[in-house]
């Protein structure tokens, strides 16, 4: 455990060090008080994507060592500074006509008025996580190759349903146009624009990487060598875009504990740090082909979390109560899987 984890140990000491004397430095005596917000964020970040470690893994195990190292090495540094500081600002920016110069400005030192802005900007951003993570959902339930179910009574049903060709973007269409219904009049548009961008983002995706997998089947001289290349590039940023989704979520939350986003970025940041090295623990020890069952459990937790982004659009769900629903069903999950193992065993 400790060569996956050691490296998230130091940098978790290293972040708690630097929180402390930031909280010091804003306002003295509040030192202890900020360690504590910061470690209820790490803890609700890792609760929160344990089914975002799953689907990594899934993906990790088809990539090079290079573009796995490239994943904990480029990818915690676009996690923690990429999607847990710029990519909030930018969101805000966007949608409050504002240069991103100044919304950084006013995170730093207008703390309340920056979480103003984010709370008026909370439906479309979490109406772009949900759709995409709706289509992640559905992609992987709605195949009728798939020959192992572990719900079967309704993984069958969705299995079957997958002769209707793009069934997965008219329910997540059908699923923003009722989420719109339940908005703000004037947050009507950008909540559908939000999720109908989610969705192109996921097509787009998802078709360059079925494309050069076709390209690497070909196994041509002048074309497999280029096409892993650009296939681990495409995969890398398939895994950073997942955890982008997953991470709008705690983001947005994490406004309700501190007002300080350096504080909050540092929060997130451990959690996300420690999800990377839990999805590189899974792929070496073979974790996803020992419990059969761990993927559905992941990919059910992840279209509850997407159900629950487009409901929390127009009705407020603590974070506490999203996290437990994820790991319920991760655990499930594995159970299940110990019961099938013990029974070929038999």
């Amino acid at each position: 455990m400790l060569k996956y984890f050691s490296e998230s140990i130091l940098l978790t000491i290293v972040g708690f060090c630097f929180a402390y004397f930031w909280a010091e430095h804003i306002q003295p005596g509040s030192g202890l008080s900020s360690l504590f917000i910061v470690f209820v964020l790490s803890a609700l970040e890792i609760s929160l994507s344990f089914d975002n470690a799953v689907v990594n893994a899934m993906k990790l195990e088809h990539m090079t060592d290079k573009w796995r190292h490239r994943f904990l090495t480029w990818g915690i540094a676009i996690a923690v500074f990429g999607m847990r500081f710029l990519f909030p600002i930018l969101i805000v920016a966007v949608f409050a006509n504002l240069s991103m110069l100044s919304v950084a400005k006013m995170a730093l030192n207008d703390a309340n008025q920056y979480a103003h802005y984010l709370h008026l900007t909370h439906a479309p951003i979490v109406a772009f996580g949900g759709a995409f993570l709706m289509m992640l959902f559905l992609h992987y339930f709605l195949n009728h190759k798939k020959e192992i179910h572990w719900l079967k009574w309704i993984e069958e049903k969705l299995a079957h349903a997958a002769h209707i060709d793009g069934i997965e973007t008219i329910i997540t269409l059908f699923i923003i146009y009722l989420t719109q219904t339940q908005v703000a009049q004037e947050q009507r548009l950008s909540v559908v624009l939000s999720g109908i961008f989610g969705i192109i983002l996921y097509l787009l995706i998802d078709g360059i990487s079925k494309f050069l997998e076709k390209k690497e089947e070909q196994r041509k001289a002048n074309l497999i060598g280029s096409a892993a290349r650009t296939g681990g590039l495409v995969a890398f940023l398939y895994l950073e875009l997942i955890d982008a989704s997953f991470s709008l979520d705690g983001v947005l939350g994490a406004f309700a504990l501190s007002k300080d986003v350096i504080i909050i970025s540092i929060g997130l940041a451990i959690g996300a740090i420690f999800v990377r090295s839990l999805t590189i623990m899974l792929v070496e020890k073979n974790t996803l082909k020992q419990f059969l069952y761990l993927e559905h459990g992941a990919h059910w937790a992840i279209g509850v979390l997407s159900i629950i982004m487009f409901f929390t659009t127009f009705h407020e769900v603590p974070e506490v109560v999203t996290g437990l629903i994820g790991l319920i069903f991760i655990i499930a999950a594995l159970i299940s899987s110990i019961i099938h193992n013990r029974k070929l065993n038999t």
